[in-house]
Order: structure tokens, then sequence, then C-alpha cells
């Protein structure tokens, strides 16, 4: 009977020592899990991509399981800049940067469309300035090397004109809009929210606008390819939380729309005005956008023409390989 007692008493011992450690393994797991490296995201001023403030503040990350920092930058240059330095794992960025990026040697992917412009990337342009040819020889202020760059050689080439005949003054977009404001430049090329700015000054009205070249000027959630194959899971989980915040905004107005207003800094009013100029794509059309087709509405499509254009005006020296750039699984296995 002793020993059986004594079995009994190393037994209950050992039951003791197993839970104590179990709950210091689980506890472990848990802070683990509490303290994994979140995944770094950049995003700056545009409408479309405004919507990640509510992602963050509503907590949506964090009901889709995956740890997120997003990084704001007052330049959305830098933001690029910082993707393509792996200082970001992903970023929020237009198609054609993406692939000026690509072109000079950053291995990324596009998971996810934000939107399409439809209005908000304008070439604004002073009194007396009423056509193309009206820009020969002024001064145009663009973000060299970015979007509205690409939306600027859109419209001159319209006009048969070429950036050469223009003086092109190369500025980042809130200095180009205060520029403009200010009577500095003639012209300058700029996206919303800085178009309210630029069109302050008197006279001042959009020359053209990403609404004249349908398809030309599409948002995204652009990541590193290294890190998408490290992490497609976690991918997934951000994907899902984009489409979660829609959601959100949709069925919430009222506590959603003044932390879009609050991000975007400007008034109400003035922010409702950029609702036409973006178009927020559905889970449908991202599906849709991601095919193949023969629009650029398609954005294998549109990665094409926009390569050839980059290369036809020398804002790249060749086309890149394209072929892993716009995986559709992500949008594709959205929830």
């Amino acid at each position: 009977m002793l020993h059986v007692k004594i079995f009994r008493r190393r037994r209950a011992l050992s039951l003791a020592l197993i839970a104590t450690l179990g709950g210091g393994l689980l506890a472990g797991c848990q802070q683990a899990a509490q303290q994994e490296t979140p995944v770094k995201v950049g995003y700056s001023a545009w409408p479309g991509w405004f919507p990640w403030k509510v992602t963050e503040e509503k907590g949506l990350f964090d009901k889709a399981g995956v740890p997120v920092s997003m990084q704001w930058f007052d330049g959305y240059l830098d933001s690029i800049n910082a993707l393509s330095a792996g200082q970001l794992d992903c970023n929020s960025q237009t198609l054609n940067d993406t692939i000026s990026s690509v072109a000079g040697g950053a291995d990324l992917q596009v998971v996810l469309t934000n939107d399409q412009s439809t209005g908000n990337d304008q070439i604004i342009v002073a009194e007396g300035i009423t056509s193309i040819a009206d820009l020969k020889g002024k001064k145009v202020a663009v973000e060299e090397g970015t979007v509205d760059h690409y939306l600027l050689l859109l419209v001159l080439e319209k006009g048969g004109l070429t950036v050469d005949d223009v003086q092109f003054v190369p500025l980042e977009t809130g200095a180009a809009a205060a520029a403009f404001a200010a009577g500095k430049v003639d012209a300058a090329g700029v996206y919303a929210p800085f178009t309210t700015q630029a069109l302050k000054r008197p006279g001042s009205k959009a020359l053209f606008t990403s609404k004249d070249f349908p398809g030309a000027i599409t948002d995204h959630l652009v990541c590193r390819t290294e890190f998408v194959a490290q992490n497609p899971e976690k991918v997934q989980k951000i994907v899902d939380a984009w489409f979660a915040t829609l959601k959100t905004m949709k069925d919430d107005p009222a506590s959603t729309l003044p932390i879009l207003v609050e991000r975007s800094g400007v008034s109400e009013p003035e922010f409702k005005e950029y609702a036409a100029g973006t178009t927020i794509f559905t889970l449908e059309e991202n599906r849709q956008a991601f095919k193949d087709g023969d629009t650029m509405l398609s954005l294998p499509f549109a990665a094409g023409k926009i390569s050839d254009f980059l290369v036809d005006s020398k804002l790249i020296q060749k086309a890149p390989d394209l072929s892993n750039l716009l995986p559709s699984q992500f949008v594709d296995n959205a929830r």
C-alpha cells in the first residue's frame, strides 16, 4: 500500500507539474502571438487609400487575425521608395508607378485593387489656358516619375505635344499644388486632396482629368514578392480586412465618414466632392480586373499598355517582365 500511495503522490505531482508547464507554454505561445511582428503597410494622401485608416481604427486587422502597422507618408514618392528599399512589406500605389519600380529592379506584386481614378487626378491650369496647345512653353509642375507625370504625358500626347514643349518643373505633389496656387507656375499635375489647394487660385480650372482616360490610373495594394511568397496567409487576411472595411463604411457611414475626413485633412463637403472622382472597386470588380481582357479595365492588358507608354516616353529604359506582377488568388479567395 505504501508503494501505491507514493506512486499516486508522484503521479499527482507529475500532473501538477505538467499542468504548470503546460500553462506556461500556452501563455508563452499566446505572448509570442501577441508579439508577432506586424506587417508594415504604407499609404499616403489619396481618397482611395483613406479607408485604410478605418481598417486601423475599427480594429479590422485584428478581427482578420493579422497584426499590421500602417505607416503614413506625407510624400507619396517616399512610400514607393520605402517599399522598393524593403522598408515596407506592402504599399498603396498606382499600377504605372509599380511598373516603373519593377523596371528599376524592384520585385513586386499587385494583390488588390483599391480603386480607379475617375477624375481626382487633374492637370490644373491658370486662367487663359484653354487648350493643350496653350501649354506650349508654359511652366508645368508635376512630381516626376509619378502618376500625374504620366497623366501629363497622356494629355500632351493627345494634343500632339511632348514634355520638351513645356517648361517641366519637378516638384513633390503638395509643393506643386502650392506653387501653382501662388502663381509661380502656369499649370500643375496633382491629385486629390491637393487639387483643392491648387484650385483656390482665381480663374484656375482642370483642363483634363483621369476621367478623360478611363482605366489609365488604378490604385493598388502592392507587396514585395518575397514577402508574399513567405506570408501568403497574412496577405490574404489583409485583403480580407480591406473588404471588411468597405462593408463597414457602407453599413456605418456615421462613424466611418469622420475618420475618412480627418485623415484627408479637408472639410467634409470637400471630401464628399472626391467621391465621384474615385471609384472604389468591389470584390467582384477586383476579380474581373485581374482577368485577361482587351480594354484598360483588364489589369494585364493595362499593364502592357502602360509599360509600352513608359518606354516610349523614356520614363523607363525597357519594358520589364510583368508575368508575375498580378497574382489573382488573393481577390479570388477573399471573403
